[in-house]
Order: structure tokens, then C-alpha cells, then sequence
């Protein structure tokens, strides 16, 4: 028998009657010969809940506690679904992260999973009975319970089904696909029926909320096919996989934005080979992530180097600089914020030269200022004002043939 790993978010798991319409998709999954793992998340918005709960008694809880506070969320999912299939008749077996095997590094909050030990899921598949596991959380080497970030769930369900060899997941959530772009923000958005593992990667870690960019990781690492589709219907969803067979003419797949973007800019009196060894060692032992950089060295202005980070995380990063200044050796810090991402990504753009050039021209007509510039072999992004980035997103999407003709 094949194994299939089902994977359902929050909202899809937000009542009991929810619960219940999960369990009877899987139970169909099961009537056609499959063994079945369901992860699933905390209900509805629990996790926002428990971390209220935190800042009620601490403005900075330990991040141990806080590991062990919210990963209760999704042990509450995991026994409701397990009794929803006994009283459908069928029998299952709830496993948190930990009893499922999921062994983590010692980070809390944002941990990454090592290794699975499947012995206990195997056994119980091999009884025929459902295994519904907590997602987003597992167990370090010294028995500390971790968490795996926000959207970690969509990195249990894909991990758990490398591990066991599985045919494939199958992610559900409240939208029916991967998107050329968020529909919320961009008229004439649409879904994919297939798109790549790295395509699938570069958006999700550029803005794209549909999947956890480690989820992808783990996908393209094992070469798990994945699926994103609606809890809420059976229509096919979007394909995730190693080769694209459909829409191979599209250049631009799909355009990602981020908003509270912060741009840092560091200056010296004079360089030294070790400064931006120095600043950016410094911040990644501070666990802050780092984006776009850029350093500029001339005979006519001072040095300097500038880099864009998340806005929740300038404090810490400004407060790590300002600590480490003698060692770093700089002279001034210079911080712009209201700032926002904007991506396209294309596995097309390999082979089709002037793609940046006609990004860069779009963004010239809307009277865009570029502040910041990264590229990769099937990405561009820019780092523009916040108030121009709904507006930039419709461009680019247009201009690249993303929207249909009919909405354009």
C-alpha cells in the first residue's frame, strides 16, 4: 500500500465541524487503498491566542516557555481528530512531534528538523490505522520540546513524507492553489496548475504565504511531489515538482511582494578587509536574517555597506551593531524604513536575456524609485517605497502576461 501525507492549516481545522469534514476526506483517501498521515495545525487562530497569553505576563518570555506554551495548540487538533474517527468508525492513533519521531536542533522558536525516527508511524500504518500528528513542533537531543516557526506544519507534513517514502502531499488550505501572485492585492491573479520546486522556493521565501519556504526545501531535497489545494472542495489544486509539462512559455511565473522592509546602512572612515565579515557574522549569531546587500567603496564618498532586513527584527539588529561597534569599526548607522519587496521569478528567465531591463523599465514608467537590486538566476527583486508596492505588483504582473487578456 502507498503512504500519502495529508496536511491541513488552521483554518481548515478551525471548528468541530471542520474537524470532522477532515476526517471524511481522509477516510475517501484511505478507501482507495492508501495508508494515511494527517498533520495538522493549531485551530483557527490558537497560536495568536497563546501568544497574547505570553504578553500578558512577560514582554519577553523565555523562548523555552514559550516552545512548550505553543505547541500545546496543535495537541488539541490532533486528539479532536483522532475522536472524530472513531465516532466515524474508523480507528486512529494521535502523535504530538515528538512521539511522531521528529527529532530538532536545540533552536527554539525556529528549529529544524535533523532526523525522523518513523517506527512508531510505521507501525501503527501498518495496523491500518489513520496517524494524525501535531505539526510545527519536535523534540531536541535533550528532550526540550521546539517549535519550527510559523508555517512549520507544511515542513512536518513534507518532512514526515520523505521519510516514509510517501507517494505524496498533499497540503490543504483555504485558497485552491499557488497563485501567479497574492489575488488579494492583484487583479487578474490566477492559479497554476504546475509550477517548480525552485520556483516554488524562491517565492515563498520572497513573500508568497501559500508555503513554508522550508516546506520546498524538504520537497526538492527528497523529491516528495506536493500539492496545494482548498480544504473546502476537490477540485485539483497546484502541482509542485522537479519538472514543469504545462504553461512552459511563461518567462515570469509569478510575482512575490513583502512589505516592512527596513534598509540598514553601515559607514566607515576607512574599509578594512574584515568589516563585513564582521557585521554579518555578528548578526547571524544573533539568529537575524540578513537579505539583499550591498557595499560601495569609492575615492569620492565613504564606505559603506547596506543591507535589508525585516522591520520586527531592526531593533535587535540595531541594538547588536551598536553593542559590537568597536570590534565592527564603523563609523555611523544610517536606517530607512516603510520601505517593501517586490519579485519576479521565472525559471524562463535563464534563457531570455533582458528581463531585468524590462523590469526596471516597467518600474521607470510607474515613477518607482529603486533602492535596493538582487538577482538570481530565476529571480529579480527590488526594494521600493512601501506606498508603491500594490502598484509595482499590477505592473509587473501585467507586463509579464501573468493577467488574462480579458482582465487586462
Amino acid at each position: 500500500m502507498t503512504t500519502i501525507v495529508m496536511k491541513f492549516g488552521g483554518t481548515s481545522v478551525a471548528s468541530p465541524d471542520k474537524i470532522v469534514g477532515v476526517a471524511k476526506r481522509a477516510i475517501r483517501e484511505k478507501q482507495q487503498g492508501k495508508r494515511v498521515v494527517i498533520v495538522v495545525s493549531a485551530m483557527g487562530k490558537t497560536t495568536d491566542t497563546l501568544l497574547g497569553l505570553a504578553g500578558e505576563i512577560s514582554a519577553e518570555p523565555p523562548k523555552r516557555e514559550m516552545d512548550m506554551l505553543l505547541a500545546t495548540g496543535e495537541q488539541v487538533t490532533i486528539s479532536l481528530l483522532a475522536m472524530a474517527f472513531k465516532q466515524l468508525g474508523h480507528d486512529a492513533l494521535s502523535f504530538t512531534g515528538w512521539q511522531a519521531g521528529i527529532e530538532t536542533e536545540s533552536v527554539p522558536r525556529n528549529a529544524r528538523i535533523e532526523t525522523i525516527h518513523t517506527e512508531r508511524l510505521e507501525e501503527a500504518l501498518d495496523l491500518g490505522l489513520f496517524c494524525v500528528v501535531a505539526g510545527f513542533q519536535g523534540v531536541d537531543k535533550s528532550g526540550n520540546i521546539t517549535t519550527l516557526g510559523r508555517g512549520g506544519s507544511d515542513t512536518t507534513a513534507v518532512a514526515l513524507a520523505g521519510a516514509l517514502g510517501a507517494e505524496k502531499c498533499e497540503i490543504y488550505t483555504d485558497v485552491d492553489g499557488v497563485y501567479t501572485s497574492d489575488p488579494r492585492y492583484v487583479t487578474g491573479a490566477r492559479k497554476l496548475e504546475q509550477i517548480s520546486y525552485d520556483e516554488m522556493l524562491e517565492l515563498a521565501n520572497l513573500g508568497a504565504g501559500v508555503l513554508h519556504p522550508r516546506a520546498v526545501e524538504f520537497a526538492k531535497n527528497n523529491q516528495v511531489p506536493l500539492s496545494v489545494r482548498a480544504s473546502y472542495s476537490d477540485e485539483p489544486g497546484t502541482i509542485i515538482q522537479e519538472v514543469i509539462t504545462v504553461e512552459k512559455n511563461l518567462i515570469v511565473r509569478g510575482v512575490a511582494f513583502e512589505k516592512d522592509i527596513a534598509r540598514i546602512t553601515v559607514s566607515y572612515t576607512k574599509p578594512f578587509n574584515g568589516s563585513l565579515a564582521n557585521i554579518f557574522t555578528i548578526l547571524a549569531d544573533h539568529l537575524i536574517d540578513v537579505d539583499i546587500i550591498v557595499q560601495s567603496i569609492s575615492e569620492e564618498f565613504p564606505p559603506s555597506v547596506s543591507f535589508s532586513i525585516k522591520e520586527d527584527s531592526l531593533a535587535e539588529a540595531q541594538r547588536v551593531l551598536s553593542e559590537a561597534q568597536e570590534h565592527i569599526g564603523y563609523n555611523a548607522i544610517d536606517i530607512e524604513t516603510g520601505l517593501a519587496k517586490v519579485s519576479i521569478v521565472g525559471s524562463g528567465m535563464v534563457s531570455n536575456p533582458g528581463v531585468a531591463a524590462k523590469m526596471f523599465d516597467i518600474l521607470r514608467r510607474q515613477d518607482v524609485p529603486v533602492k535596493m537590486v538582487s538577482t538570481s538566476e530565476i529571480k529579480v527583486s527590488v526594494v521600493v517605497p512601501a506606498s508603491k508596492m500594490e502598484s509595482s505588483a499590477n505592473a509587473l504582473h501585467d507586463a509579464y502576461e501573468l493577467t488574462p487578456a480579458s482582465v487586462r
